[in-house]
């Protein structure tokens, strides 16, 4: 029980951190701190947008007991991306805060999905 507890909150959170994510990949020439961060991480503008679909593709997957092991795996894969954007940028700060949404994903996989029999 308390295992499918905490797989529930951690399963909200993610949704609501790859909803929010993608949503601001969509709106980030309105946030000059994400245009900062792009500029930092040596990404395109062109790229804003891809990740903006791929989060949102992920909340969505994450909601499906047929696709969640899938979308945590493509969670955690594009955290990793993230890191190592930031490693060969040489921006150790935003791969150390990174962490802890790579351990989310990872957990859920191993509490597996909430609602499952």
């Amino acid at each position: 029980m308390i295992k499918n507890i905490i797989s529930l909150v951690l399963l909200v959170t993610s949704v609501g951190l790859s909803f929010s994510h993608g949503w601001g990949s969509f709106n980030y020439k309105k946030n000059p701190e994400s245009l900062k961060m792009m500029s930092q991480l040596g990404l395109a503008e062109w790229t804003m947008p891809v990740f903006g679909v791929s989060a949102i593709l992920v909340g969505i997957l994450l909601l499906l007991p047929r696709t969640f092991f899938i979308g945590n795996l493509l969670n955690a894969l594009s955290v990793v991306f993230i890191m190592a954007f930031a490693l060969r940028a040489g921006n150790y700060r935003i791969a150390l805060i990174e962490i802890p949404f790579l351990a989310i994903p990872l957990l859920l996989i191993w509490l597996k999905y909430p609602f499952k029999n």
